[in-house]
């Protein structure tokens, strides 16, 4: 016999997904998205709070904070409604805001990389709610930022402090990331590795190719400076939860058109993810000791994206792990592959974890994501909620 229902009915996430993507929230506009997500939340008891953040020389962002229940333990979904651009529209099979249903998917910019993850959460908490009523032990909270595929400044790191300036503990955090690879649930990442930008610039005297020693050619030491970071991409052998950390030159420029003249100067730019045996401070001195050694006028500019972190397997992860298990019948990976995410901020207030979609057509044209897997994602979320509050009344 199915219980009656002891609340609000839950939002149905296909539609909402749908009704998500038909916001053209490319960062940093909201396009109504956030109105969207309030709406679904409000109904549901959650007490839903805008947050608007600006900084100088950037956009001013909304995000919103919704949140029910009042003490611990609070658990909280960490998301983002923006989008990146869709690029050519008329390359799209359906058009990208549209929030098409065909063919078992659900299309449109950001149904992948995130607006379906939202909804499932959102799903999630109101079916966990409608069974169990609104007195189940602790909170439940959403942070949803806009300003998550862009500068990443004014979201989720300042809803953060702000939160933590009023005395709100968060004692657990998903990030709904699409985290799986091939199926939903296959992959929690637990961490991230960290990020480091360095610009480089090599300077010498120019000349006649004809006299070259009275020119000072900087190539020759450009080229022996990048080399003296290694021969390939990998810079170490990795560490017990991270793969290795990993070189790429991703420019190298001189603005040189004549083929009888050294340059004055050459520039090349070059990213290295790094795992947790490093430090962005640390990395730094290793990439200057070996720059030193080459010889030569050049300057660097380093710039760090985010320092890897980890969430070292314990009780969230397992519970997260569980829960997946319960709802696929498969035991996740843990990972700690990929680029950087907005859980770089969250750790530093709460466990973090991040689970969500397979990640195979995010940023891509004709972004898509099979109905089934939302619904399979949403009961996941729903497996955490029950086995984060497994009091609820």
């Amino acid at each position: 016999m199915v219980p009656p229902l002891r609340g609000p009915a839950a939002p149905d996430p296909i539609a909402l997904t749908q009704a998500l993507i038909r916001c053209p929230s490319v960062t940093p506009a909201d396009g109504g998205a956030l109105a969207v997500l309030e709406a679904a939340l409000a109904p549901l008891g959650f007490r839903c709070e805008r947050m608007r953040f600006e900084a100088p020389g950037t956009a001013p962002i909304d995000n919103l904070y919704a949140r029910i229940g009042s003490g611990g333990p609070h658990l909280c979904f960490a998301g983002h409604t923006d989008v990146v651009p869709p690029g050519d529209e008329t390359r799209w099979r359906f058009p990208p805001f549209e929030g098409r249903v065909a063919e078992g998917r659900v299309w449109g910019r950001g149904a992948c990389d995130m607006k379906s993850a939202v909804a499932a959460f959102a799903a999630a908490a109101g079916r966990f709610l409608a069974a169990g009523g609104p007195e189940f032990g602790g909170s439940i909270s959403l942070l949803v930022t806009g300003d998550e595929e862009a500068e990443a400044i004014n979201g989720t790191v300042k809803m953060l402090q702000a939160l933590a300036a009023r005395g709100e503990a968060i004692d657990a955090c998903i990030v709904g990331e699409p985290s799986s690879s091939e199926a939903v649930g296959d992959t929690i990442k637990i961490g991230r590795r960290g990020s480091l930008t360095g610009r480089l610039t090599v300077r010498g005297v120019q000349g006649h190719v004809a006299y070259p020693h009275k020119a000072d050619n900087p190539l020759p030491r450009l080229v022996r400076m990048l080399a003296a970071l290694g021969p390939g991409p990998e810079i170490d052998g990795g560490s017990a939860h991270f793969d290795p950390s990993t070189l790429a030159i991703t420019t190298i420029d001189v603005g040189n058109p004549a083929a009888n003249v050294i340059p004055a100067e050459g520039r090349a730019v070059f990213n290295i993810r790094f795992n947790d045996t490093w430090t962005a401070d640390s990395l730094g001195a290793w990439i200057r000791e070996r720059f030193d050694a080459a010889g030569g006028d050049y300057a660097l500019e380093l710039r760090s994206g985010a320092d890897s972190f980890l969430t070292a397997p314990g009780e969230l992860t397992g519970r997260v792990a569980g829960a997946v298990e319960r709802v696929t019948g498969r035991r996740p990976a843990f990972s700690t592959s990929g680029g950087t995410s907005d859980a770089r901020f969250v750790k530093d207030y709460a466990p973090v974890v991040e689970l969500g979609l397979v990640n195979a057509t995010i940023h891509k044209t004709d972004e898509n994501v099979p109905v089934e897997e939302i619904e399979t994602l949403t009961r996941i979320y729903q497996a955490v909620l029950e086995d984060s509050f497994p009091e609820k009344g």
